[in-house]
């Protein structure tokens, strides 16, 4: 492996330590988290994403978007604003409000986390959706939430997930729904024995040697370029990488790490991408082959090349959402415990459908749906 001593260096000056502070601290974090969530799923989640849903889908999800965007908007702000974890954007500049695939390396269980602080920069932090492994559907909480917001479950056995994976691709083709759909080809977190593993195999079948990503698996790639390459503008290559040290889950909540998150972007038009399977497993084994090269180069440097893209997020706007976050849950709260009987109802209702709508991955369909879209495009 490739000897990273530029970065580790002096890695407990920039470690903090878990202090009660911090972990009381990441304790009231995590809680607000997830009552926040909660109270969004089935105040907010249930009424935009299955009520509105039987009349229209795009309504839907730009109801969805709104709701849990502002909820997403909290984890830039716990890691950015209370955390102090810089996050530094370098590479090309992408426009706002475009329907992308986005494909990034696998370095840490956080990663994608973290493409929601470009995504916020970029005002499409409600409408981004990540293909995941099913376990996290079977969170508490967070499963539901994902579900809600339209997230791809799978199994990362191609066999067993090529019609899941179409049939919810063939869902986002309509152009005016925005969409940001976030990709892992790797198909799983870099680790020495992964890669180890991967070089292995790489050096068995004539695949190029790698030593800061895993080779990438194509199928996935290929089928959202196959379902959806007639409706989006353009593929974001985005290489993260973390100095000094790779965080997990806990550190973030925590605050212990990581002290810095750089993020390389590298911007493709729809139109420059191939279009055979064959010359797309190519293109895209070439761009792992170029994120390994600007991995090397990070450990020995500490940063890629032409940082400073994207600005600071803004404390005042942050601080806005947080606190009308709050302030919806905590009348959520109120009326949940507080009043009458019928809202206990809605709440055990809301939660009665959503268990099983999750773990089956089942929607409702528009009934109307035509006539409502109809009638809001008069409006």
């Amino acid at each position: 492996m490739e000897d990273h001593t530029a970065l580790t260096s002096n890695v407990e000056r920039r470690h903090h330590e878990l202090t009660p502070v911090r972990v009381f601290r990441g304790l009231v974090c995590l809680l607000v988290l997830c009552s926040t969530a909660f109270m969004m799923l089935v105040y907010f989640g249930f009424i935009s994403a299955v009520i509105l849903r039987l009349f229209s889908i795009h309504s839907s999800r730009k109801a969805t978007s709104f709701f849990f965007g502002a909820w997403i908007a909290l984890w830039p702000f716990l890691f950015e604003k209370i955390n102090k974890t810089k996050v530094f954007f370098s590479g090309d500049t992408v426009p706002s409000k475009e329907r992308i695939l986005l494909i990034a390396n696998h370095r840490t269980e956080v990663d994608w986390m973290y493409l929601w602080d470009l995504a916020l920069r970029k005002g499409c932090h409600g409408y981004i959706k990540y293909v995941l492994k099913s376990s996290l559907m079977r969170l508490p909480v967070f499963g539901w939430a994902f579900h809600i917001m339209e997230f791809i479950s799978v199994e990362r056995k191609w066999e067993a997930d090529e019609l899941t994976m179409r049939q919810m691709l063939s869902t986002f083709k309509d152009p005016q729904d925005s969409l940001w759909l976030a990709l892992f080809p790797e198909g799983t977190d870099f680790t020495e024995r992964k890669c180890i593993r991967s070089k292995k195999y790489a050096a068995e079948n004539g695949l190029p040697i790698m030593n800061n990503v895993l080779l990438p698996k194509t199928k996935g790639f290929c089928a959202c370029l196959q379902e959806l390459s007639n409706s989006l503008d353009a593929v974001y290559d985005v290489t993260i990488g973390y100095k000094y040290r790779c965080p997990s889950f806990l550190d973030n909540v925590f605050g212990v790490d990581p002290s810095e998150v750089h993020i390389h972007i590298r911007y493709f038009p729809i139109e420059n991408i191939p279009v055979s399977e064959d010359k797309v497993s190519t293109w895209l084994m070439d761009v792992f082959q170029f994120k390994d090269q600007l991995l090397s180069k990070f450990y020995s440097e500490g940063q890629f090349p032409n940082q400073g893209i994207e600005g600071d997020l803004s404390t005042v706007k942050c601080l806005v959402n947080f606190m009308a976050v709050i302030v919806l849950t905590s009348v959520c709260m109120f009326y949940t415990f507080s009043s009458s009987i019928w809202f206990k109802l809605y709440v055990c209702s809301a939660c009665a459908y959503l268990a099983p709508a999750t773990y089956f991955n089942s929607r409702p369909q528009p009934i109307i749906g035509s006539m409502f879209d109809r009638f809001l495009s008069k409006c």
